[in-house]
């Protein structure tokens, strides 16, 4: 089940993914996903802050910013996470990863959060725009 550096085998950890996506879909009647629970997430922040506001926006009165099974799946999928990287030796904190130290140099932490910051907008960006 693991490879020698510690982490999951990949075909072992999407099959269990894929069999995941299938219950999902079997109990809740629903396929999972995440930037919809990124969107109430930013929906319950702001809520601390101007709730009147959240109140009045179009996007917030049909998407309401709530705690639901696909929030939880989140949490979830950040336990799971951290409780398999623990589990393997694999986790480290680090700012700038090997693989991109060793292309661009381990003293590049700015250009790497700005290349992560971009590339996760477009992600989300794109992921709201086909609805999901």
């Amino acid at each position: 089940m693991t490879r020698r550096d510690g982490g999951w085998n990949p075909y072992v950890a999407g099959a269990l993914s894929g069999v995941v996506g299938v219950l999902s879909v079997w109990f809740a009647g629903q396929y999972f996903g995440a930037s919809t629970s990124f969107v109430r997430t930013a929906g319950m922040i702001e809520q601390l802050f101007g709730p009147e506001r959240v109140a009045q926006m179009d996007y917030f009165i049909k998407i309401a910013p709530r705690i639901d099974w696909q929030w939880m799946f989140m949490v979830g999928i950040f336990l799971g996470a951290m409780i398999a990287a623990l589990s393997s030796g694999s986790f480290k904190l680090q700012a700038v990863p090997d693989m991109w130290a060793e292309r661009f140099g381990a003293g590049s932490t700015g250009m790497r959060a700005a290349v992560a910051f971009v590339g996760g907008a477009v992600a989300m960006f794109g992921a709201r725009l086909a609805d999901g």
